[in-house]
């Protein structure tokens, strides 16, 4: 009974080797795998005639069919081997860059205006010897209010729209928590710049819930408003050009006493009145001021011994008025046509 099956073994040992040498790629050669070796393939359905024959003739053929089994496993391998290569070849001369075509011109990014702006204007303090500090947007309500003199029931709150996690912790809605960040951990004299992005629930064609602003502080013995003024000339005439005009007019912020708005001539009509100025021919353009004493008792400098000012601008408004821009909206539209033109 054992030689009508050796003979099938050997008839299909011989159609095996001859269709895995026939292949051409990998899928072919997974069929002739499941066809002779899978869960129904022909030498499995062989393997299970085992059971039919003679006690005494089982190990000799059940050896014939394993060993016919790995025959065909390596063969099988080998083969894959030998076909992933020649796979691979072919993807190679497929990808291949022909490099007589002509070249495809490459569009190179720029920075965004906003970018340029604010590193700008940064730029411009640091060369008066501010260094630039960083702080978390997600702030306490004690670094964005209370210790810049606004307590909980203070109405100055009211100036600001805030975007709040809880009770006690929000979206920053200015710099100048940095400040405070600074001087609690620094001693005077302290010169710094903080820019970045701040947020308030406001969004029309001039304001946005998410802005970025520049904010300064000087703090030493013997810092005056004549300090503030010079500082304020100085980027003033370098950012908008010498010609430019300013002045300081009495304001109220808080956390700083006195409290001025610095305005410019305006830069679409030069002070004759237009539209954009409303016919005045002044743009304001930030807010500054002396600290408040209360300010630095919160981070436990002596206001007998130290004064300082400190000073905010948004970016946004003063890169608007550098570039003639109308609609703040056109800075977050991503529209290529409007970036290409920084």
């Amino acid at each position: 009974m054992s030689q009508p099956l050796e003979d099938l073994l050997d008839g299909l040992q011989k159609e095996a080797l001859e269709e895995i040498s026939r292949t051409e790629d990998l899928r072919s050669l997974e069929e002739v795998r499941v066809r002779y070796l899978g869960r129904k393939g022909r030498l499995t359905q062989l393997l299970r005639g085992l059971r039919d024959l003679p006690p005494e003739e089982r190990p000799r053929v059940g050896e014939r069919a394993n060993a016919l089994k790995g025959l065909l496993e390596e063969e099988l391998e080998r083969r894959k081997e030998v076909l992933g290569e020649l796979e691979r070849r072919r993807a190679f001369e497929a990808e291949k860059v022909d490099v007589t075509l002509p070249g495809v011109p490459f569009q190179e990014g720029r920075l965004h205006p906003i970018t340029q702006v604010m590193e700008e204007v940064v730029e411009i303090f640091v060369s008066m010897g501010f260094e630039v500090a960083q702080g978390p947007e997600v702030e306490w309500d004690y670094y964005n209010f209370e210790a810049l003199n606004i307590p909980r029931d203070h109405p100055a709150r009211d100036m600001h729209d805030t975007f709040y996690f809880s009770s006690d912790v929000l979206l920053r809605t200015h710099t100048s928590p940095v400040q405070i960040r600074v001087m609690e951990a620094q001693r005077p004299p302290v010169q710094i710049v903080a820019p970045g992005a701040v947020y308030r629930r406001d969004s029309d064609i001039s304001h946005t819930p998410m802005f970025h602003q520049v904010e300064g502080l000087m703090v030493d013995e013997g810092v005056s408003f004549a300090h503030l003024k010079g500082v304020l000339t100085l980027f003033v005439h370098r950012f908008f050009g010498k010609e430019t005009a300013l002045r300081f007019r009495p304001s109220y912020f808080p956390f700083t006493e006195p409290s001025a708005e610095v305005d410019i001539q305006c830069v679409i009509c030069r002070g004759e009145g237009c539209r954009v100025c409303g016919e005045t021919g002044w743009l304001e353009i930030l807010g500054a001021g002396m600290v408040d004493p209360e300010v630095f008792r919160m981070v436990g400098y002596d206001p007998e011994r130290y004064t300082g000012f400190a000073f905010g601008m948004g970016v946004e408004r003063i890169a608007m008025l550098r570039y003639g821009i109308n609609d703040i909206r056109l800075f977050f539209q991503n529209d290529v046509r409007f970036l290409e033109q920084f």
